[in-house]
């Protein structure tokens, strides 16, 4: 808080001019806007005791939650939230310091802080807390015993005190010095100087430290020297408050008004820290006093008036009159505040001795972990328990009496009874025994991975032993299971799938295991790969796969760019799996989905705990919205370059609005009659289930379609403003739909037992009742099975027990419906009802405006105590996807699990078994959607992408140039040859560990990335000149440039000291994207990993490998190093590797094997391999008569085994 003493010594002591008069026997001066209605009804307790609020909770909206006098008249100077427990500090006028427990505010401690002088400051600490005054700093226990006393230099006028790091902490005042602070020493470490008046107010962020003074600027200083690096001028007058968050700086304060001396200013002054300028001031409705950043979702601001008036706001946006709440202070004024460090409470002193305690919700919690408060024990005589002399079985031993007698108790047991016994160690497990190798006396074997590492459980139950030796996880289920948890297994398609690595990388993996169809899975080492399933369903969506592969912006980092190249991959891939890589990168780059919580720490996902279900559904609402903002802008194809501005203008509807949007009608109603509406567009629905009686223990029965219904067409009470009241009051808020989505998007919200308690009731409510149904009904005859169309051609399959009729049993589990129908009308409004799947609708029915929507999309979360659990999809793939793969007109419901893709029954697709797989989210689509929809692709990247373009570095030169751009006539055609190399930096070391027998074992292999890209022209007058040599910015942490292996130096790929043609990945990307789909052939060393990393999927006619062509079956590959020396008489990567050299060296090695061909065919090529591998054996495939030579590859030689 800033203390206006020092401003104007006609002020007076409590400033009557900003904080009112004080004086006994006259009203303090109120606001003329409060309402003298809200004064009613609360009276001041003289004893201090809490004082009720006669006000309604509201859970997510701050309202007064309780509220304390301490000393009655004395104002409170200072509140602080403690950061180590649950304790609520303030100190007034007179120096006294107080703290109070938790929400309700009871009485913790209570002591004398300083004699005379008003506490200014307070500030908690892991052993004590801090009072700061005008000359003196006391440092107390928070039960108030003193740990020390430090006395200021004479004059000193200390204000506030600011935590640093190591222990250490400043104090400043309106005197031209800053103190450093040694709390392990207790001595002044530093002093720095500072200009008139001092420092007021101190803040830090992790680039500066934030200095105000009472002549309205805010000084920028250096954290470790103190030396000023920028300043801000705020206000003319006085600064009252700033605050710091982001990139962003508020301040609010008085401006000068000549004679009539200082005024409030309703202006906030924002600065934007990453440019060092103001940008548009804030307007908002009440006399800031004080203001602080609130940040949850967004970095809202509260901003605090001296009359009790508060408002929330964006900085960045504008305030809203509704957004104003009321502090009941009984007409006291305000003056101190603080906001602890959860952001869920909200803390006010004022001038008559109250403190007030606001919250969001009612179990507030004030720090995100607190430790426990230690309270005084209570004293034992008083509490020893009444005696009952009347009861028979009442034990005497209640009384505590001494024992002086050498007789023995009857409680003493025998010693042969005491004597402990120890549980036996538990046996080895035979599979350790069987593969152990001893050597000496002690034992080796590999770890079976049975149980978990460090623990040894002991068996309890005879049941666990048989369930122990299952090779099945049993899953954390979000309802108690206290019956028979050995029967509940994941089924083995539906666990976590992850790739073992061999020396070879993934060469040697078996992927055809996991799909045999000629859909591409996903990988799932990647960071935040937990959305593979999601992705998967958004590209068997025709419509949005057709929309991103049409879609290309300059945006460096665009999901819907991303998604495009991703999807293109996916219809490229004949059943290879694919990584969504550069996907990936772009997501983590975006600042929303880091504010919602979505991009998680790589310790999350391997311990498994992130709660993947409520976060694919935030997922599932973040991608949509980014989705439609980012097509939006710009519909159809778009060239890369040449675009002009008026070409990209919005016209606020995309394909995404058009297929998901609904539009929204949103009615408010207060009490007093009005009615507020308001229209939007929503991309989803969530689910809301009915309360349940928490005495009634049985779970009513309803329809999905009902629950449905009731969800979209929400109906709720709440808190809102009323224009008409002006306050807030409490309103019936209705939602109605005005038109029908063509994609139904439903997110389950099954996040808790209650949730996953009503979805297995209303299951097992539809299962008997289909069961009576079948009764009833006389048995159909069977047909024979058909084969299913969805196998491989080359597959033999035996087409017994695979046919896939529903049966009753198959309805287990079932609570949803394949098929809705859905119709508006305007007497009804929504209906919502099930439809038999195979039925279509009357032409009565299509009239009236009716519709059916199939189920096409469910993702379930599977709950795996072992894995973690994760998240699948059942996705019901479309005709055009099937006749694009295998030439087949079929529909049919299949499993994504990663890289893992089986054919399924579509009464699967709908069970959820909330034991161990709980519904995330559901997707319903029109039946024949697609018909008013254009599903061409155009390719939207054309040549101009291959023509010059600027470096991002600033110290490039076109002196240092490595490489000519292609001219218009040299443009490729199909069939030309390509150089090309690439070099990678490393992001994250791989995980491996060491077996028992010596080998290392592979858990997550190494994140590259590519740092340089290089293509050299493969025929013409310029044959083996560059016209790519592009070095890759990269925003994300580089663990080992590799400089040996990619000669790529730190500072190469910095933008500000780089003096390379730097380029964004996406830039490059597009070149090679460009020349695959021209149909260019390239010729490289080790290419597999180079398309890999820089996330393409280039066809195998179109790749030239030296790799594979100097190679013979079952023998090891060789290093390009070799090769060139062998057949070339080429001294290549010398200390490091150039990419250039490399692509030249290839090419001419492709000419060589060409030439070895022509020459004398098969036997030729043959016989010169032979001779090739018999010399690299004899000189150890080193390369000799080279001092730096140590026969070592490339990083993609070395995963390939080339040295």
């Amino acid at each position: 808080m800033m203390n206006f003493d020092g401003l104007d010594p006609g002020m007076g002591e409590y400033a009557p001019a900003l904080h009112g008069s004080l004086e006994a026997g006259m009203e303090p001066s109120m606001d003329p806007r409060l309402n003298p209605g809200l004064l009613q009804g609360v009276e001041l307790n003289p004893d201090g005791l809490n004082v009720a609020v006669p006000e309604h909770m509201m859970e997510g909206m701050f309202s007064e939650l309780h509220s304390v006098h301490a000393e009655v008249g004395v104002p409170v100077t200072a509140t602080h939230f403690d950061l180590q427990e649950e304790l609520l500090w303030m100190g007034n006028h007179r120096g006294h310091g107080m703290s109070f427990f938790g929400p309700t505010m009871g009485r913790y401690s209570s002591f004398q802080a300083h004699s005379t002088d008003d506490i200014r400051q307070i500030q908690s600490m892991e052993t004590g807390v801090l009072f700061l005054s005008k000359s003196n700093l006391k440092c107390q226990t928070r039960g108030g015993l003193v740990m020390f006393d430090y006395p200021m230099e004479e004059g000193a006028d200390m204000h506030s005190l600011l935590m640093t790091e190591n222990n250490t902490m400043l104090m400043g005042g309106l005197q031209n010095y800053v103190l450093e602070f040694d709390l392990n020493t207790v001595q002044q470490t530093q002093k720095f100087t500072v200009e008139a008046p001092g420092v007021a107010i101190m803040r830090q962020s992790n680039r500066f430290l934030f200095c105000g003074n009472t002549s309205g600027k805010v000084s920028l200083c250096d954290l470790r020297t103190f030396k000023l690096e920028h300043e801000f001028d705020a206000f003319s007058g006085s600064l009252s408050d700033f605050d710091v968050h982001g990139n962003l700086l508020a301040a609010c304060g008085f401006s000068s008004r000549g004679m009539n001396g200082l005024a409030c200013d309703r202006f906030l002054m924002v600065f934007d820290l990453r440019m060092m300028r103001a940008v548009t001031p804030l307007q908002v409705h009440v006399d800031p006093l004080f203001l602080r950043f609130i940040p949850t979702y967004t970095s809202r601001l509260a901003i605090i008036s001296q009359t009790g008036q508060c408002q929330f706001c964006e900085p960045t946006g504008l305030a809203n009159l509704a957004d104003v709440f009321h502090v009941n202070t009984v007409g006291q004024l305000l003056m101190s505040f603080d906001v602890s460090s959860s952001k869920q409470a909200l803390a006010f002193g004022d001038s008559g001795g109250g403190v007030h305690l606001w919250s969001d919700a009612p179990e507030v919690s004030y720090n995100g972990y607190s430790r426990e408060t230690e309270f005084a024990l209570p004293c034992l005589v008083d509490s020893l328990p009444q005696l009952d002399w009347s009861h028979d079985l009442l034990p005497l031993s209640l009384i505590p009496m001494p024992f002086n007698s050498s007789e023995p108790l009857l409680s003493d047991w025998v010693t042969t009874q005491a004597t402990p016994s120890p549980r036996r160690a538990p046996l080895v497990d035979p599979e350790i025994l069987r593969t152990m190798k001893t050597v000496g006396f002690i034992g080796y074997a590999p770890n079976p991975r049975t149980r978990p590492r460090n623990q040894v459980p002991y068996k309890i139950k005879e049941v666990e032993l048989d369930y122990d030796n299952y090779n099945q996880g049993v899953p954390e289920s979000p309802i108690g299971r206290d019956e028979e948890p050995h029967l509940y297994m994941v089924p083995k398609k539906y666990r976590k799938v992850t790739i073992k690595y061999s020396k070879l990388g993934l060469e040697d993996f078996d992927f055809k295991h996991y799909n045999r169809t000629l859909f591409a899975g996903l990988e799932p080492h990647i960071p935040n790969a937990y959305c593979n399933c999601m992705i998967q369903v958004l590209y068997f969506l025709e419509p949005i796969r057709c929309l991103v592969q049409n879609h290309l912006c300059q945006k460096e980092f665009c999901l819907a760019c991303e998604l495009g190249f991703l999807f293109h991959m996916l219809d490229l891939s004949r059943g290879d799996p694919c990584q969504a890589s550069n996907f990936l990168r772009a997501f983590r780059t975006i600042p929303e989905a880091s504010a919602l919580g979505l991009i998680l720490a790589d310790s999350d996902e391997q311990t498994g705990k992130a709660r993947l279900g409520r976060l694919i559904q935030s997922w599932n609402r973040f991608i949509l919205t980014q989705l439609h903002q980012e097509t939006q802008e710009q519909e159809g194809p778009q060239a890369y370059r040449g675009a002009s501005s008026s070409a990209l203008g919005s016209s606020g509807e995309s394909v995404i609005g058009r297929q998901f949007g609904c539009e929204v009608e949103n009615s408010s109603l207060c009490r007093c009659g009005k009615e507020t509406v308001r229209s939007s567009l929503t991309l989803l629905f969530t689910m809301h289930y009915p309360e349940q009686n928490s005495l009634v223990k049985t779970i009513k029965e309803y329809d999905f379609a009902e629950i449905l219904k009731k969800s979209i067409c929400l109906e709720q009470s709440t808190q809102a403003w009323c224009e008409n009241c002006e306050k807030y009051q409490p309103t019936v808020q209705t939602r109605n739909i005005r038109c029908l989505p063509d994609v139904l998007v439903i997110n389950c919200e099954v996040n808790s037992v209650k949730e996953a308690e009503f979805w297995k009731a209303q299951a097992e409510y539809a299962f008997i009742k289909a069961k009576k149904k079948e009764e009833m009904e006389p048995p159909k005859p069977k047909e024979p099975p058909q084969p299913p169309e969805w196998c491989l051609e080359e597959e033999l399959v035996n087409t017994e027990g695979l046919t896939f009729d529903t049966r009753v049993e198959d309805l287990r589990h079932v609570w949803i419906p394949l098929t809705l129908k859905m119709s508006i009308s305007k007497s009804q409004g929504l209906e919502i009802s099930s439809w038999p799947e195979a039925e279509e609708l009357s032409s009565t029915e299509e009239a009236e405006g009716a519709s059916l929507y199939d189920l096409v999309v469910t993702v379930p979360h599977v709950l795996d105590a072992r894995t973690g659990g994760n998240l699948v999809a059942h996705i019901k793939v479309g005709e055009t996807y099937h006749i694009r793969k295998e030439g087949v007109t079929h529909q049919q419901w299949y499993l994504f699990n990663d890289f893992l893709i089986e054919p399924i029954d579509k009464a699967e697709a709908a069970q959820f078994d909330v034991n161990w797989k709980l519904p995330a989210i559901l997707y319903y689509a029109k039946r024949n959607y697609h018909s008013k929809y254009d599903l061409r692709i155009k390719n939207p990247i054309e040549a101009s992408v291959l023509l010059t373009e600027a470096s991002l570095a600033r110290k490039q030169r076109k002196s240092h140039a490595t490489f000519i751009p292609l001219m218009v006539s040299e443009m490729p055609q199909a069939g030309d040859l390509v150089g090309l190399d690439a070099e990678f930096v490393t992001l994250n070391q791989e995980e491996a560990e060491l077996r028992s027998d010596g080998t290392k074992s592979t858990i997550k292999p190494s994140q590259m990335s590519v740092a340089r890209i290089t293509c050299v022209r493969g025929q013409g007058p310029n044959e083996g000149v560059p016209f790519i040599d592009d070095y890759i910015s990269t925003q994300e942490q580089v663990v080992d440039y590799l400089t040996q292996y990619s000669g790529i130096k730190p500072g190469d790929l910095d933008a500000k000291i780089s003096s390379k043609h730097l380029t964004t990945l996406k830039s490059t990307y597009l070149k090679l994207r460009f020349l695959i789909d021209t149909g260019v052939r390239f010729v490289g060393h080790g290419l597999q990993k180079d398309f890999r990393v820089i996330n393409l999927l280039v066809l195998k006619d179109q790749v030239v490998d030296t790799v594979y062509l100097f190679h013979m079956p079952r023998k090891r590959m060789i290093s390009l190093r070799f090769l060139a020396w062998y057949f070339l008489d080429l001294n290549i990567q010398g200390e490091t590797h150039d990419s250039i050299e490399d692509a030249r060296t290839a090419l001419a090695l492709y000419r060589k094997y060409l030439e070895l061909s022509r020459g004398g065919g098969n036997d030729e090529v043959r016989k010169v391999l032979k001779g090739l591998y018999e010399k690299g054996r004899k000189l150890d495939w080193k390369v000799p008569d080279c001092d730096t030579g140590d026969g070592q590859g490339s990083p993609k030689s070395t995963k390939l085994a080339l040295h």
